[in-house]
């Protein structure tokens, strides 16, 4: 297993998301990869962590999910792979003292690298679809919960994340009704729904 920590469009290394490339095994016959590992994951966070919900869901092209995360006292960190297709994934930092709060890292995931972000809490997490369907499935650190569950705006100008919405040949992407009403950040943090 290899993993990298990934950096903002300004260059800098951003703590607590992490690009995990597991080691693959193939042949004639196919591959065998392990892609879940409490021991090594562990190390490769530096902490232990317990998932405990799994999620999995089918997108069609250019549809964009968040972003999304969740406050106390169920906050959720998210380790998400895609398994058919190809998403462009984004983690956005939301805790306030942080030097990285309010930029964004994203790595592109597929069934072919198989890759998978770690999404700590303490970030808002989307992912755009780049192939004609994708599939998407994350482990949860926390359950859902309607009401620790708050949305950042995808387009907003502040954050300022470069979806690859030319190369899809939208200007637009599909959205939840949610989504396309969330908050910006400045309005996230008048609120106080930002992590202190």
């Amino acid at each position: 297993m290899q993993v990298e920590q990934l950096s903002t469009a300004s260059g800098a290394v951003m703590q607590g998301p992490l690009l995990i490339t597991p080691q693959v095994f193939g042949d004639e016959r196919g591959f065998f990869f392990e892609s879940w590992n409490q021991r090594r994951f562990d190390a490769a966070v530096g902490t232990p962590t317990t998932f405990v919900q799994d999620n999995h869901s089918r997108s069609s092209c250019g549809v964009l999910r968040g972003l999304h995360y969740q406050l106390e006292p169920e906050p959720q960190g998210k380790l998400v792979r895609c398994t058919s297709g190809t998403i462009f994934d984004v983690a956005v930092d939301m805790r306030r003292p942080s030097p990285t709060f309010g930029q964004w890292v994203a790595a592109e995931l597929s069934a072919g690298n198989q890759q998978q972000l770690w999404v700590p809490v303490g970030f808002a997490h989307g992912f755009l679809t780049l192939s004609e369907s994708a599939e998407v499935l994350y482990k949860a650190s926390g359950f859902w919960s309607k009401a620790c569950e708050r949305s950042l705006r995808w387009n907003d100008p502040e954050v300022a994340i470069a979806w690859p919405l030319a190369p899809l040949g939208i200007r637009e992407p599909l959205l939840a009704v949610k989504d396309a009403a969330a908050p910006t950040l400045a309005q996230a943090l008048a609120a106080g729904e930002v992590f202190a």
